[in-house]
């Protein structure tokens, strides 16, 4: 059973998400507050969280923050209806997806589902090993799908599990072009709807955290208007 965390000071909401989620099969633990559920995550992580962005004592975006010093775990957002660059934002500080408000209680719950199949298949808990996930060495890049390891020039990389995909999907075939459309299919369900906006704030944020182990890091290149490639040096 998949360990869920709500965090969202809207009791309402708390509460009508948690019912859904229980008859789902999930165990749902709630929190009112960011600086509520960082005190519990760091007693126990929970294998994805569900945040709101606009909370008392610590918001989404500083909980993420805290976060993503020391783990991939899934997370989505939950957004104001306008508010774009609440999204932008989110994404670009390694959130998984993002879910606007007022939402439909079946879309998140299938988002939720398409997320922990990902963490499951790149953690290897759900697939044997084969060819697709075997280690992928492409110049200074490695790639460990069953560990969900990734390292540059011998230097640790931490990924979330949308970063991890993308960045897979494009070192596969060095030299290919894969569109936006293309890299949708990887990141996300069929179901699930996301725009470019998304896979380019993802990649931005790929961008960002492959520089950290090279401030030189200039292996993916954007093609405007077609999509991205993999360069290997």
């Amino acid at each position: 059973m998949s360990r869920i965390a709500l965090v969202d000071d809207d009791r309402n909401i708390l509460t009508s998400v948690q019912i859904t989620l229980e008859a789902e099969g999930f165990d749902v633990e709630t929190y009112n507050d960011g600086q509520q559920a960082l005190d519990a995550f760091n007693k126990k992580l929970p294998d994805m969280a569900v945040l709101d962005i606009k909370m008392p004592r610590m918001d989404g975006m500083d909980l993420l923050q805290r976060l993503r010093q020391k783990t991939s775990m899934p997370v989505i957002f939950l957004t104001s209806k306008d508010d774009e660059i609440d999204e932008v934002l989110g994404l670009r500080m390694g959130a998984d997806d993002y879910v606007k408000k007022p939402f439909s209680q079946r879309l998140l719950v299938e988002r939720i589902r398409a997320l922990l199949r990902r963490q499951d298949a790149i953690s290897g808990e759900e697939i044997e090993e084969s060819e697709e996930n075997k280690i992928l060495v492409r110049g200074d890049l490695s790639m460990d799908p069953l560990r969900h390891a990734v390292k540059w020039k011998g230097r640790d990389v931490s990924l979330t599990v949308t970063e991890f995909l993308l960045l897979q999907a494009l070192a596969q075939r060095p030299g290919f072009v894969k569109s936006r459309d293309q890299l949708m299919d990887v990141a996300y369900d069929d179901q699930v709807y996301v725009d470019d906006r998304t896979i380019d704030s993802h990649i931005k944020r790929l961008r960002k955290k492959m520089r950290t182990a090279d401030d030189e890091f200039s292996a993916i290149e954007t093609l405007y208007g077609i999509g991205y490639r993999y360069n290997e040096e």
